[in-house]
């Protein structure tokens, strides 16, 4: 009788922490737009309390699969890189502290797999979104009430902001065309407005250039996997048709691809120094630096060093140093050559097999894992703070809900 109470009461301890664990894990997701600290402070907490919650086999589990194993695979290599680059050893550890995160990927996997709170977690960071959305708009209409760097940014930047509104964007489109399969039309009205609302902000408020190149691929795929090859053909015209009204009647569109133009041709004329130029200059020199060490790269922490050896003697935008290609496959192979980023991009490929199927989980994470591709084509954003949370906690809770629903647990 005693024993039968003992394990009980460890039942019921467990289960609280668990739920503890998920209500954290919701906390970590709201958090994400607005705070680097509450966000940092709340993956610790979380894991604290998530990790003695876990079972030994539920997590060996998803680091045998290909969603869960190649992070870590991928921090593995980083840590053997850690043995051949030829920098400082706190410039080592700092190219190490990036990947990290990765190894956070097959534990929410485990957890989301088993829990039925996935959902709360995804509807934390949509309302922290929502949030964040009415507070940009009411910046643009009262500019003086709240001291920004940039008008209806209230926080972080325009660009993770411009992201994010087009994460929720494009996730609203796809339940209003499933509403619309179903015609419930109220809610497609609902879903079409808000998803609008977001849009217009990252046109007309805050336009990051990166967002403009995942809209359309966005587009194209919500047609595709709604409509096949007719829905690619009709998400093309339509991006034509409202993409022209957007650069039509917004001036501040029209003066972000303006001035991008203007940055191009002033580089290509007289070596000018200015954002486009930088990126340019840091991708040409990357790839130079893949060509010298080609398969295991010059190890982990090594790109700071790199750009300053190149940079020497220079002038114009390539005198400058950086630690960041703004490429993200660049940025793994610098480090660990062809084989690191044969890795990245199997990575990527799993994670998109994960969210195979016509539910709205998979949409989801289908979604935030296209989104950090293209992406990650113009920026690293897997070693930005915010974003690379982002894609972790976006790809383990999605791909845990996934598997749930997969194998049909209750």
């Amino acid at each position: 009788m005693a024993t039968t109470i003992l394990l009980r009461a460890k039942m019921l301890d467990r289960q609280a922490v668990q739920q503890l664990a998920d209500w954290l894990a919701v906390a970590v997701a709201a958090s994400l737009p607005w705070s680097t600290t509450a966000t940092g402070i709340l993956i610790a907490l979380w894991l604290v309390a998530a990790l003695p919650t876990l079972e030994l086999g539920a997590l060996r589990r998803e680091i045998e699969s290909p969603a869960g194993g190649l992070p870590v695979l991928l921090w593995l290599f980083a840590a053997l890189g850690l043995l051949w680059a030829d920098v400082s050893w706190s410039e080592r550890l700092g190219g190490f502290n990036s990947f990290h995160r990765f190894l956070v990927v097959p534990v929410l996997l485990a957890q989301f797999r088993c829990s039925a709170n996935g959902m709360r977690v995804l509807a934390g960071f949509f309302v922290s979104i929502v949030v964040l959305l009415l507070v940009s708009w009411l910046l643009v209409l009262f500019p003086g009430l709240w001291r920004t760097i940039q008008v209806g940014v209230p926080t972080k930047d325009y660009i993770l902001q411009s992201e994010e509104f087009l994460i929720c964007a494009f996730v609203l489109l796809g339940m209003a065309v499933d509403q619309a399969r179903d015609g419930r039309w109220r809610h497609v009205a609902g879903l079409f407005a808000l998803s609008v609302v977001f849009l217009a902000n990252i046109a007309f408020v805050a336009t990051g250039r990166t967002a403009l190149l995942v809209a359309p691929v966005l587009l194209l795929l919500l047609g595709y996997r709604q409509f096949r090859w007719r829905g690619l053909v009709g998400a093309a015209l339509v991006f034509g048709v409202l993409g022209g009204a957007a650069v039509v009647g917004s001036p501040y569109l029209r003066a972000r691809l303006a001035t991008s133009v203007s940055e191009l041709q002033a580089w290509e004329a007289r070596d000018a120094l200015n954002s486009t130029s930088l990126h340019l200059e840091f991708l040409k020199k990357s790839v130079s630096f893949v060509k010298t060490a080609p398969l295991i790269g010059h190890g982990t922490g090594s790109i700071a060093e790199q750009f300053r050896n190149a940079a020497a003697d220079q002038s114009g935008p390539a005198g400058v140093v950086s630690v960041n290609p703004h490429n993200q496959i660049l940025a793994v192979a610098i480090q660990l050559g062809l084989l690191g980023a044969a890795v990245l991009l199997a990575m990527w490929g799993a994670h998109l097999a994960l969210f195979r199927g016509s539910s709205l989980i998979a949409w989801i994470g289908l979604v935030v894992v296209v989104q950090n591709v293209v992406a990650c084509l113009f920026n690293s954003h897997l070693f930005d703070f915010t974003q690379g949370w982002l894609y972790v906690f976006g790809v383990g809770v999605t791909g845990g809900m996934a598997l749930r629903q997969r194998t049909g647990s209750k």
